[in-house]
C-alpha cells in the first residue's frame, strides 16, 4: 500500500472528507451529522490520506491562536486501521503545524485512543468529559524546540 498525504482546503476535497467522516463518525459511532459538520471546516486546514489514490483518512487542523492549533476529526476508514495510517497521519499533521510556526497542538481524544496520542507525545490535561456522548480527554503537546 502506497500512502500519500496532502494538506487540502475543505472546498477542494469536501466529497472525500465527508465520505470518510460520515463512515467513521456518523455510521460507526452514531455521532449526529450536525455535531460532526459544525461549520468550522471551511476555515481550517485538512489532511487527506490516500492509499493507492483512494481516500482513506482525514484530520482537521484548526488554528486556535497564531501559536496554537487543534487537531480534530481524525478518522481512518475501518479496513485501513491497525496498519499505521493514523500514526502517519498524525506525524504529517504535527510536521505541517510545526512548519506553520505553531508552538502547541491540542486535541480532544476519545478515551479509547488516549494511549495512541500519548505515544505521539501528547499529555492529558484536566478531567475526562463527554462530547457527542463519547468520553473524551483534553490533550496537548508542545511543538516548540
Amino acid at each position: 500500500m502506497t500512502l500519500r498525504f496532502s494538506i487540502v482546503e475543505f472546498e477542494q476535497s469536501a466529497v472525500e472528507i465527508c465520505q470518510i467522516r460520515r463512515a467513521v463518525f456518523q455510521v460507526e459511532q452514531q455521532v449526529a451529522e450536525a455535531l460532526d459538520f459544525d461549520g468550522l471546516d471551511p476555515g481550517s486546514f485538512h489532511l487527506l490520506a490516500c492509499a493507492n489514490s483512494v481516500p482513506i483518512g482525514t484530520a482537521r487542523l484548526r488554528l486556535l491562536t497564531p501559536e496554537a492549533a487543534k487537531i480534530e476529526r481524525v478518522a481512518v476508514l475501518a479496513e485501513y486501521r491497525g496498519q499505521g495510517v493514523g500514526r502517519s497521519m498524525m506525524q504529517q499533521a504535527l510536521r505541517f503545524l510545526t512548519e506553520q510556526g505553531i508552538l502547541e497542538a491540542r486535541l480532544h481524544a476519545q478515551a479509547q485512543t488516549v494511549s495512541f496520542y500519548q505515544q505521539l507525545g501528547f499529555i492529558e490535561q484536566g478531567e475526562p468529559f463527554y462530547e457527542a456522548d463519547i468520553l473524551h480527554v483534553d490533550m496537548a503537546m508542545s511543538l516548540a524546540e
